[in-house]
């Protein structure tokens, strides 16, 4: 593959995952000048040339979403002014996708597809994500996106690890496609928790809809914030008679531990989000990297 065809540019949200996608394409990343002012504006200065030349953006929209996605809209606005030719935004974990849809009882934003309309004013020709929160995301770009998805990295991590003779559980109802999907693949039982969440950081698990009794589990989701909702489900499995706890998971947001108080013996995630120093060094949870995956998209969409 030609380097000089593309550049691939990181914002300073996840720079090891970046330098991970370079190495793997064998190719350096831009140089960039990212800087925030005293009264906290983001300053970007583009120092490679990119006239005429194909540009991929890397920023996960996590952590301290609200700056990493300005500053991942100067820096597409920047590009666009510099006559790259065209610009790809990178986003491991997009931001704002659970507030994909308007609840028929609140005033409430539909702040994903803000968030695409945004990208888009600001000259994004393209976009790569992994594992939407909801599939119709998509819809709300009028640019092409792929969204890749982590499944089998994840399912090649749990073989990896040892874990057999266990059911696919989704915690809740909004996670059984995901489930389904990962038990096709595996050629394993599925079973349902009915959650109801409370508020933005409480929910409250019900019934268990299948059978775990004398059976591992293995709980699949696409993120992990508090951790609620994956403890909550492991809880009612326990009580069900199943053996032991594992979960995976693509995005580990992970604002808590997931562990404390919990019946979940190791989690696997991938590394769309950096996790902290803590819970990196945890041995209760496998890191999985998606460099790969994203190297090949990126490829193939520069042939």
């Amino acid at each position: 593959m030609d380097s000089n065809s593309f550049i691939l540019f990181s914002g300073s949200s996840h720079p090891e995952l970046a330098k991970q996608i370079a190495d793997s394409l064998h190719v350096k990343l831009g140089k960039a000048s990212l800087s925030t002012f005293p009264d906290c504006e983001i300053g970007v200065e583009i120092l490679d040339n990119v006239r005429g030349r194909d540009v991929f953006v890397l920023q996960t929209i996590a952590r301290r979403p609200n700056h990493y996605l300005m500053e991942l809209l100067i820096m597409v606005d920047a590009l666009k002014r510099a006559s790259a030719r065209s610009i790809t935004v990178v986003i491991p974990y997009f931001g704002y996708a659970r507030q994909d849809r308007r609840d028929k009882e609140k005033r409430v934003p539909i702040t994903a597809k803000l968030v695409a309309d945004l990208l888009e004013k600001a000259g994004a020709d393209r976009g790569l994500t992994m594992d939407l929160h909801a599939e119709q995301i998509e819809g709300f770009f009028d640019i092409p996106i792929d969204n890749l998805f982590a499944c089998p990295l994840l399912q090649k991590a749990v073989e990896d690890l040892g874990i057999s003779d266990y059911v696919v559980v989704a915690p809740d109802l909004g996670s059984i496609k995901l489930a389904r999907a990962f038990a096709k693949d595996a050629k394993n039982e599925i079973a349902i928790v009915d959650k109801r969440r409370v508020d933005a950081e409480h929910v409250e698990a019900g019934a268990l809809i299948g059978s775990v009794k004398g059976k591992n589990v293995l709980l699949v989701d696409d993120m992990v914030s508090t951790g609620e909702t994956l403890k909550k489900a492991a809880r009612v499995c326990k009580s069900a008679g199943a053996r032991d706890v594992f979960a995976v998971a693509t995005h580990g947001l992970m604002v808590e531990e997931v562990f404390t108080g919990s019946a979940i013996e190791k989690l696997i995630v991938t590394n769309t989000v950096p996790l902290s120093k803590n819970l990196e060094k945890n041995r209760q949870i496998h890191i999985v990297s998606v460099a790969s995956l994203f190297s090949r998209a990126i490829v193939s969409s520069t042939g």
